[in-house]
């Protein structure tokens, strides 16, 4: 099904632990581009089989999406914490609570050649391509969607999809300025002290206006956008490989590497045979347990950790064993997440005080905390909610997650212990654990923060149109409302007070989801390789990242 690179290839059996590695391709004339190509095993590229950041909203997306491909106006510093850096943008100023101006960066070319200006970024964040019909207004209004359904070749009409994530990030955004050639101004219709953090996250890249109209169809656009980044697409075969190559007009400077190949190999085992034997240089998604074993051949080395990123257990509170927000209380009561985090991480993460995270500064709880281990509490509530033991089905996904499906069993079987009778029903697909239908009751999820506020992560998730009440699963009235509030609102302080009452609806009293530890994520790579991996599923292959 996989069409590699046999040139690299030298046979696993054949490779000793003192084996050299085969070099990497070099061309032999004088005037050849002289840069090495790389592959990469993936465990997955794509959920949507789109490259389009408006549609791929994913972990596996970040990972092929960023530092390579797309760009925004604020840029994140893979390297250096994370931080907000300029971009596309030079430099950006407040005008007030719902304006802000960029200055462009000047010469920056898409992939097609043409310079990027400021009608580009309008058109970015224009109707056409990001909102469709929908209204600038935190006004707690839910844009209902089907699920999470891969994308067909249908015409130029947005997905259903595509503008409930604008609007998820972007819920107010009224209209971009067009001030001059460099010059923009976003203008929201709503105060918003995050404009800055919202235009640093995904989905606020730039894309090409003349690219993007030109193509016959969204889908077309969406298989190969074009984009700013230090790579572009050359071949994308979904469910099976992407090529990018280097985009040496690149304003970053010349890319390192001639070629880069994503490859889709959803078995451990096997990602890891590939990176012995020298087919790839990089295998992804490594369980903690692996890790031992491949740094005991001196030619490779495992990077990475923990990142911006929490593992969840989400609820559907419609599933009639799951209307009693106690059942789900005992939910989780019963879960002992410091055992997960020794047995099946190795200590490698942490159980963390909720969904947050301490980079949220002055917004971070520091005194909340996961629900307690406590299967007594658990027992107690089941019987105050008169649950009788009826099944209760876990759409379960093998291992699209690190250890998804043995942290999958351990739960069953912690739930087991105070009465819950959870049965896992496995699917193949992100659509089909979304699919709405009365055995949709418990499923895994992971949540990030794109950016230092509680508005990028519990709101963006978990809001009037975070997922989880876009598809249908879960919605509280006073949740709704302070979301809009934490949206709209410039007061720091009462701020924060709607961030802490919205903890203890999500994860106290009517469970929306409970936090079962910060995700990780470990890198298996040649040794020989100068690179860096960044605490986030994105890998940055610029020339500051790269050295042989």
């Amino acid at each position: 099904m996989l069409s590699h690179r046999r040139s690299l290839l030298l046979g696993a059996g054949a490779l000793g632990a003192s084996a050299a590695l085969p070099r990497f391709a070099i061309a032999q004339n004088a005037g050849a581009d002289r840069r090495p190509s790389i592959a990469i095993a993936v465990q997955k590229i794509s959920n949507s089989n789109t490259l389009e950041v408006l549609r791929e909203q994913s972990n596996v997306g970040e990972r092929v999406l960023f530092s390579s491909l797309w760009e925004g106006l604020i840029g994140r510093d893979w390297l250096g914490g994370l931080k907000a850096v300029p971009e596309l943008a030079t430099e950006w100023t407040r005008l007030s609570d719902k304006v802000i101006e960029l200055k462009l960066r000047q010469g920056v070319k898409f992939h097609n050649g043409d310079e990027m200006t400021a009608e580009d970024v309008a058109f970015t964040f224009g109707p056409e391509r990001m909102f469709g019909d929908t209204l600038p207004v935190a006004d707690g209004r839910t844009i209902q969607i089907s699920g999470d359904r891969i994308p067909t070749r249908a015409g130029r009409d947005l997905p259903a999809e595509v503008p409930a994530v604008a609007r998820r990030s972007f819920p107010a955004l009224q209209r971009v300025e067009v001030v001059d050639k460099y010059t923009v101004r976003f203008h929201n219709a709503t105060p918003d002290v995050t404009l800055e953090g919202r235009l640093s996250r995904y989905g606020a890249q730039i894309v090409s206006k003349r690219a993007y109209i030109e193509c016959e169809t969204w889908f077309d656009w969406a298989r190969k956008p074009v984009l700013t980044g230090p790579y572009k697409v050359a071949e994308f075969r979904a469910d099976q490989s992407l090529r990018l190559v280097a985009h040496d007009e690149y304003w970053g400077g010349r890319p390192p590497l001639k070629e880069i190949r994503f490859i889709e190999v959803p078995e451990v085992s096997a990602r890891i045979n590939m990176l012995r034997s020298g087919e790839v240089q990089f295998a992804c998604d490594i369980p903690p347990d692996q890790i031992e074993g491949i740094e005991g051949d001196r030619r490779f080395e495992v990077q990475g950790g923990t990142i911006l990123n929490h593992r969840l257990t989400c609820f559907d509170k419609n599933h009639p064993q799951l209307v009693d927000p106690r059942v789900r209380r005992a939910f989780t009561h019963a879960i002992d997440r410091q055992a997960i985090v020794d047995s099946l991480w190795a200590g490698r993460t942490v159980v963390p005080r909720g969904l947050q995270w301490d980079y949220y500064g002055d917004m971070y709880v520091a005194d909340w905390e996961v629900p307690k281990y406590d299967p007594a509490e658990a027992q107690r509530l089941l019987k105050e909610a008169n649950y009788k033991g009826d099944p209760i089905p876990y759409r379960l996904l093998n291992n699209y997650y690190t250890n998804q499906t043995p942290t999958a069993q351990i739960l069953v079987e912690m739930w087991k212990q105070v009465g819950l009778n959870v049965q896992i029903e496995m699917k193949e697909n992100w659509s089909q654990i979304l699919e709405r239908s009365n055995t949709r009751a418990v499923r895994d999820w992971s949540n990030s923060a794109p950016f230092n506020d509680p508005v990028s992560s519990i709101v963006n998730q978990h809001g009037p149109n975070g997922q989880q009440q876009q598809v249908g699963e879960w919605r509280n009235d006073e949740m709704t409302t302070l979301s809009v509030e934490l949206e709209t609102s410039t007061d720091r302080a009462r701020r924060k007070q709607v961030f802490r009452r919205m903890l203890e609806i999500c994860e106290r009293e009517d469970p929306a989801y409970t936090v079962l530890h910060q995700n990780a994520t470990f890198t298996a790579k040649r040794r020989d390789i100068g690179w860096k991996a960044a605490p986030a599923f994105a890998m940055d292959f610029r020339a500051g990242n790269w050295k042989v």
